[in-house]
């Protein structure tokens, strides 16, 4: 136990987490030559595709230096906001953490937020300070913000470039004469299940840390949380490819195999204990994840509604923070999701469709709301539930942080106001960059916010968010009618002053992508009772009047007739197909 460590990488988007666990795996040879390649970690085609960790990877590497070899078990985590909660995880499994900085980019939004994190934790942090080969890399600067923002002496900062291994020895050495070794208060089993995933051969794989005692193969283990009893078929480690080991003593990391088919046995979160000395106290767990972005997702075919649930199952046991439900609407049968962000959204939508093969639609996305009808607090994250009459409706607000430099001030406190945020406090984090902190309502970043404020900073702008609380609104539902039928999916709740505005743009997009009927096809948008945008789909024409060559008015007028009162008994018995890219296109408006 003296010579194990147990360290993460956390960091902002792109300032090198994976590149430098690459390395880290290189040099202490890991990984034979002729398997390397970039990204090793980051085994999902998304994840290599997109270039961004989605999920934390836990592997273990043995790293021999004059005093002897120590085992490091490495958990490299994700960046972005909507996978705070991977990080939270894997930050409860470590002692120590590599807190990464890119020397071209300084500090970002989410370097803050990660560090805080993992200061809450008690977790010893080194500071690493990357990509000191670029041309650009100003390293001067960012020291010296990293050096007020953490208080620590200059010589504490590890400078090195993990693209072309310049001092990443130093980071090995760093990690183990500074993180401390594990600690252990109990002689019986606890390990605390951080993640997990479901192989189709072998059931149910759980990644465990061990605070106390050890598991071993044909152990008879309870899980406390859901008082499960099951028999440990392998245990092992990830180095990066699994090897199964005799035990797993207290301190490590690895996985735990128990050949279970059941997903829910098993939660993320979960104490496990021997069957023989049963801990008294489980660990702490986590804080369950709460989504804030909602969703309806319904199979373009009716029969795979079952083939849906199974695999959100599946990918609930991988990502412990996604919240389904079963629903119908006019879509069909399908189910209510609920996800950290629009990113993890697109994410799962993405994953389900290739990992199981399924054609899915999605409703558009909203947040849920807090609605108060005579005196009782109801909680809607449907747009198609909000009761007519209410007393009270509150919106969930969010405390934004943004990084940016001075000169784009302007642009990104335009951005704010203009959704309606409230300005709460700005610092200068460096003489070049300033902080910006600002309370928003959540369904106003959930879109375009990040893609608005990107483009409004050259890119150069960062930001993060945490969850405040509800505040009362003045807030509307706007919906829309095709043919005087109400279209669940594409219902919305907005403010008040910016109903008109969302309902016009919806008509005006709806009139481009519904087909062209034998009948008209009013497209109106209703805020009450009350309409307030309107298009009409105009109908096919055939010309009746052509074989009339000259004669009497009246002849022509007859047959016009004919074909108005044909039209009218069509629209009566018509049905109107709506297209899915209808239903995409409103989700971008």
């Amino acid at each position: 136990m003296e010579r194990t460590r147990n360290f993460c990488i956390i960091a902002h988007i792109d300032h090198g987490k994976s590149t430098l666990a690459d390395r880290l795996l290189d040099i202490t040879e890991a990984v034979p030559e002729r398997e390397r390649m970039d990204q090793i970690l980051d085994t999902m085609d998304l994840e290599r595709e997109r270039g961004i960790t989605i999920k934390a990877q836990a592997v273990r590497v043995l790293y021999n230096r004059d005093d002897g070899e120590y085992n490091l078990n490495l958990i490299d985590t994700p960046g972005h906001v909507d996978f705070a909660y991977e990080v939270s995880r894997a930050i409860a499994a470590c002692e120590g953490a590599l807190l990464i900085v890119d020397a071209s980019q300084g500090i970002q939004a989410q370097t803050l937020a990660n560090l805080y994190l993992a200061m809450e934790h008690d977790l010893e942090i080194i500071p690493v300070l990357n990509k000191i080969d670029l041309p650009v890399a100003d390293v001067a600067t960012v020291t010296e913000e990293l050096v007020e923002l953490l208080g620590v002496e200059e010589e504490e900062i590890i400078k090195i470039s993990a693209k072309t291994g310049e001092n990443v020895t130093g980071v090995l050495d760093a990690i183990v004469d500074r993180v401390p070794a594990p600690q252990t208060e109990h002689d019986e089993t606890r390990a605390l299940i951080f993640d997990s995933h479901y192989d189709p051969y072998r059931g149910v794989v759980s990644l465990a840390r061990l605070f106390d005692g050890e598991l071993k193969k044909g152990d008879s283990v309870r899980a406390m949380g859901s008082e499960e009893h099951f028999e440990l078929l392998e245990v092992g480690c990830y180095s990066p490819k699994p090897t199964a080991l005799p035990v797993l003593a207290t301190g490590e990391v690895g996985y735990v195999i128990a050949g279970l088919k059941d997903i829910e046995a098993l939660r993320v979160g979960d104490t496990v204990t021997r069957v023989q000395e049963p801990a008294s106290e489980p660990l702490p767990g986590y804080a369950k994840a709460l989504p804030t972005v909602f969703s309806g997702l319904y199979p373009t075919e009716g029969d795979d509604f079952e083939r849906l649930r199974e695999a959100l199952s599946k990918l609930q046991l991988n990502d412990a923070s996604l919240f389904f439900e079963p629903e119908n609407s006019r879509m069909g049968f399908g189910f209510r999701c609920g996800f950290l962000g629009l990113l993890h959204m697109e994410i799962i939508q993405e994953r389900l469709e290739r990992e199981f093969d399924l054609d899915l639609i999605a409703s558009s996305p909203s947040v849920k709301y807090e609605v108060v009808v005579e005196g009782e607090v109801v909680e809607v994250t449907n747009p198609s539930e909000l009761p007519e009459i209410f007393d009270e409706i509150r919106e969930p607000i969010v405390r934004a942080t943004v990084i940016c430099p001075k000169e784009y001030v302007g642009a990104v406190m335009g951005l704010c106001h203009e959704r309606r945020g409230t300005s709460v406090g700005m610092e200068y984090i460096s003489t070049r960059r300033v902080q910006l902190t600002y309370d928003l309502p959540l369904a106003e970043i959930i879109t375009d916010f990040f893609d608005a404020m990107k483009s409004r900073t050259k890119g150069y702008a960062s930001y993060d968010y945490e969850l405040q609380g509800y505040e009362p609104s003045d807030l509307v539902k706007v919906e829309v009618l095709v043919s005087g039928d109400t279209v669940d999916a594409l219902s919305i709740i907005v403010h008040r002053d910016k109903a008109y505005h969302r309902g016009r743009a919806l008509v005006e997009k709806l009139k481009e992508l519904i087909p062209r009927q034998q009948f008209e096809v009013p497209v109106q948008a209703t805020m009450g009772r009350r309409v307030i945008a309107r298009e009409t789909v105009r109908a096919y024409r055939k010309d009746v009047t052509a074989k009339c060559y000259g004669g009497d008015i009246t002849r022509k007028r007859k047959l016009l007739e004919q074909q108005k009162k044909g039209k009218r008994r069509m629209k009566q018995v018509g049905n109107v197909e709506i297209p899915q890219e209808a239903f995409l296109a409103a989700l971008r408006i």
